[in-house]
């Protein structure tokens, strides 16, 4: 049986800020950590390539790049440099990133799957000291010449949300960053894996699919529940209302949140928010998490990755998942 992973998805205000997460989690005893590199958001290079010099054991990842704000070429010649660096630590994440923030730029993309599939394929060959050049699939403007000067292997993962992403991930990707609203919205992207790896005549267990979920714990169950209450608010207006349904969830019941949210009430809109909707995210004390999270690897998953908004005090939930909860759920895999 592939052993279990956990990691921690995290951000924050300043490459510092992140850093120190990451050596938290590290301290904590999680395997991976990952972190954002939106354009126009926090410098994730820097902080990438901080956490590798700053960090001794644990994997981090990009959560994830993107191949529009940056050429594929760079990604890889950057990938190569934090695997030198880290001791070959490096994860890889690469995902089609936002239309929106591109328009800010004046960037004109191709289509979000195509030019994922483009980058990965391309990037590979680069990793590996190849040319993309003439390799189906990369794209039909590489020449002999590019190759990086230093290339150095590095497992790529795609942040997939929608059936054409995750079905591109199952067929070319090392693993998968799937946002799993409810947690158990993972059962059904493992499918969508499974159908897409056997396309191209591989296997689920070819992937790290990691369960990325969104995550309250506290000693105090009622604060835990508040947090994530409120979280839940702020996002229902941008949740597809076919994945709640499909999953069990009552689209009219995060429609009424969203609309007390559009109208300033926030307060009424927390409070609005049901015991069906907290299924969200996982959420409670110490044995409520572990319950929840069990109940996942009970049914096969094997890598949860925890992520915003963690606890009313972050770095005590990380603390408090590290040395309750993963001690645990490792015992009750082995």
């Amino acid at each position: 049986m592939t052993e279990l992973r956990f990691s921690a998805r995290i951000g924050g205000h300043g490459v510092l800020s992140v850093v120190e997460k990451a050596l938290l989690a590290e301290e904590a005893g999680f395997d991976q950590v990952w972190t954002g590199n939106d354009i126009f958001g926090e410098p994730g290079l820097v902080t990438l390539a901080a956490i590798a010099l700053r960090t001794s054991r644990i994997r981090f990842g990009s959560g994830v790049m993107d191949p529009v704000s940056l050429n594929p070429a760079q990604i890889a010649m950057f990938a190569s440099g934090l695997q030198e660096i880290s001791g070959d630590r490096f994860l890889l994440g690469i995902g089609a990133g936002s239309d929106v923030f591109f328009r800010w730029a004046g960037l004109e993309p191709k289509k979000p799957v195509v030019r994922t599939r483009e980058a990965v394929l391309a990037i590979r060959e680069l990793v590996n000291g190849r040319t993309p050049a003439g390799v189906e699939g990369t794209g039909d403007h590489w020449t002999p010449n590019a190759k990086l000067k230093t290339a150095r292997p590095v497992p790529i993962y795609i942040g997939a949300m929608g059936p054409k992403m995750l079905d591109l991930t199952g067929k070319i990707a090392d693993g998968a960053l799937p946002l799993c609203l409810p947690p158990r919205h993972v059962y059904g992207v493992v499918e969508q894996l499974k159908a897409g790896a056997a396309k191209t005549g591989r296997t689920i267990a070819d992937l790290d699919v990691a369960a990325c979920v969104w995550a309250s714990i506290s000693d105090d169950r009622r604060e835990a529940r508040t947090l994530l209450a409120r979280f839940i608010a702020q996002y229902s207006g941008s949740l597809s209302t076919d994945a709640l349904a499909a999953n069990g969830l009552d689209p009219e019941e995060f429609a009424r949140t969203q609309k007390l949210m559009l109208e300033g009430r926030e307060d009424e809109a927390v409070a609005s928010v049901t015991d069906s909707m907290l299924q969200l995210g996982i959420v409670g004390g110490v044995e409520d998490v572990i319950e929840q999270c069990a109940q996942l690897i009970d049914a096969g998953v094997r890598h949860i990755s925890f992520g915003p908004p963690m606890g009313p005090d972050p770095t005590a939930a990380m603390k408090l998942i590290g040395s309750q909860v993963l001690p645990v759920l490792r015992r009750m895999a082995a």
